[in-house]
């Protein structure tokens, strides 16, 4: 199976779980009233793209319809690819080789021998961490007054929801007013989900086999750790700054936050101008390769940004960590960075074409929307069909990435061997 093929598959399973799920939402019993088809799809691709916008809150649905959510959260999250075959690998324990190749591609995994291994490592370790999560946030709800099932259901739903960087939550005001635990729960299921099963399953290896001293964190490791530690510091100084009524844990969690999940513990519409912009920032940037968040990743920003800089000084390499990063990488790093950021424009204008709201707001709305985020200054509540369509198309080209969209619609071309001469061009 070719690569273009691959990403074809993995494009369609998601269409087709939206609706499904979407379907699932509009049976009788799912919602507190009446329910259009509309917005059944919109939460039905929120979910799946692991994003959060609503159009209706979430405690609209009953117990069921909610538990559908969280159902479509967690195979988006995962990756309904990646679910699908491990759960083979456990009820058939191998695969053939064709389909350690579909699903090397899909996860890429730095050895094919690691395929299988490292696909039950994703599994259990989601489960394992969603477990430890939903414990800690049944402790939480607890200590703000509820029953001991609601508690559990909530707990479970928030770690799930957190985990998979998903931002719904069965409250109209997401966390706003909850206690400690919860938040710095929820923070750390945040970051532990947007880091990538790379970067966790590298840590893995790196001290499961620290005897040996030849072992070492891979550069890519390195740069989602720096990356994300720096953007979280940014977004903290950022709104310590700016806003003198957010207490440091709510800086804390708003920066983890914005980047990936849309959980918010603060009133977003009071933000200043510069805070929004700054978390606009955060949101498009995004989690890391391989985590259950969007963005154009903390990898791929960490390199453009060392491009240019270098560029700048005549230099068009790049080394790292005593590794020099492949070119290919680099004009990788620039293509999506470009291609994203033609989507958020486009996007954004249309959004402006159909409704007469504040530029920075709206930017700030697609951007959540397209970043798979789920923050929201209430205007995605608030819009018609147009926009409705609009942000579930940037939710869907979020999630699934503006490259692999791109490939799954025109497909790998055949690279010539043939080359030309080559000539300079005057530039800027």
């Amino acid at each position: 199976m070719s690569k273009n093929n691959v990403w074809s598959v993995f494009t369609s399973t998601f269409l087709f779980l939206i609706v499904l799920g979407s379907v699932a939402l509009m049976i009788p019993g799912m919602y507190k009233g009446s329910l259009h088809y509309i917005d059944a799809l919109f939460t039905s691709t929120s979910a799946v793209c692991v994003t959060g916008l609503v159009v209706t809150n979430t405690s609209n649905f009953t117990l069921m319809g909610q538990f559908v959510i969280i159902t479509l959260i967690q195979l988006g999250g995962l990756g309904i690819m990646v679910l699908t075959t491990s759960l083979l690998l456990f009820l058939r324990g191998e695969l053939d080789l064709k389909r350690r190749i579909v699903i090397t591609n899909l996860i890429d995994v730095y050895a094919l021998s690691e395929a299988e291994y490292v696909l039950k490592y994703i599994v259990l370790y989601t489960f394992f961490i969603e477990l430890i999560g939903a414990i800690l946030l049944t402790f939480g709800f607890l200590m703000d007054g509820h029953s001991l099932l609601s508690s559990i259901f909530y707990g479970v739903f928030h770690s799930v929801s957190a985990f998979c960087n998903a931002g719904f939550s069965p409250f109209d005001d997401s966390i706003i007013g909850m206690n400690w635990l919860i938040k710095v729960t929820i923070m750390l299921l945040i970051i532990f989900g947007g880091l990538g099963f790379y970067v966790i399953y590298d840590l893995h290896n790196y001290f499961k086999k620290r005897e040996n001293r030849l072992k070492r964190l891979k550069v890519h490791t390195k740069i989602v750790l720096i990356t994300t530690a720096g953007l979280i510091i940014f977004g903290v100084v950022i709104l310590s700054i700016l806003e003198h009524d957010m207490s440091l844990l709510d800086g804390f969690f708003q920066s983890v936050s914005a980047r990936t999940a849309g959980f918010n513990s603060v009133d977003l519409t009071k933000l200043t101008n510069i805070s929004k912009f700054a978390l606009i920032i955060l949101m498009i940037i995004g989690a890391s390769p391989g985590g259950t968040g969007g963005g154009i990743k903390t990898s791929t920003f960490a390199i453009t940004l060392l491009s240019i800089k270098n560029i700048l000084k005549g230099d068009n390499r790049i080394t790292l960590f005593n590794r020099e990063i492949h070119y290919i990488n680099i004009l990788k790093s620039f293509s999506i960075t470009a291609m994203y950021i033609f989507v958020l424009i486009v996007a954004t204008l249309l959004m402006l074409y159909f409704y007469n709201y504040d530029f920075m707001d709206m930017l700030f709305e697609v951007a959540s929307a397209l970043g798979t985020v789920g923050l929201s200054l209430g205007i995605t509540m608030k819009i018609g069909l147009a926009g409705k369509i609009i942000l579930m198309i940037c939710m869907f080209v979020g999630r699934i990435g503006v490259s692999a969209l791109f490939l799954s619609l025109v497909g790998y071309e055949h690279v010539s061997n043939i080359r030309y001469p080559e000539e300079k061009v005057i530039l800027g």
